[in-house]
C-alpha cells in the first residue's frame, strides 16, 4: 500500500549543483515517480543537460534569464519552464526555483556543457 510522505525544507541541507545549490527535499529514495528540489540559482550557474530526466522549473523568487539551447527567455516569479531531455539549459540571475524532476533526479544524468 502506498504511503504519504512529508518532508521539510528546513530539514534538508543544500548541496552544490550546476545551477547553484539544491535542497533535494523529495528524492528517488522516497518514491519512484519524481523528485522535488528548491534551488538557489547562482550567477556562476553552468549550462547542462540530461539524457533521460525532464525538469520543470517554477520560479519562486527573483528575476533572470533562462537559456534553453540557443534561446534566451526572461523569467520572473510565477513562470514555469518545462525542460525535456536533451535541452541544454541554464538559469541566470538571482533566483529561487522549485524544480520538479521526472523520473526522480539521478546525478549520473547531469551533463555539464564545457
Amino acid at each position: 500500500m502506498a504511503r504519504a510522505i512529508v518532508k521539510r525544507l528546513s530539514e534538508t541541507p543544500a548541496v552544490p549543483c550546476p545551477c547553484g545549490a539544491a535542497a533535494r527535499i523529495l528524492t528517488g529514495e522516497d518514491n519512484d515517480a519524481l523528485s522535488v528540489h528548491v534551488v538557489r540559482i547562482s550567477e556562476e550557474s553552468e549550462t547542462h543537460y540530461h539524457t533521460r530526466l525532464t525538469e520543470t522549473y517554477y520560479v519562486l523568487e527573483g528575476a533572470g534569464v533562462m537559456e534553453l539551447d540557443d534561446e534566451r527567455v526572461d523569467i520572473t516569479p510565477g513562470d514555469v519552464i518545462h525542460i525535456p531531455p536533451g535541452v541544454r539549459h541554464r538559469a541566470v540571475g538571482e533566483l529561487v526555483i522549485l524544480n520538479i524532476v521526472t523520473p526522480p533526479f539521478d546525478p549520473a544524468d547531469e551533463h555539464v556543457v564545457t
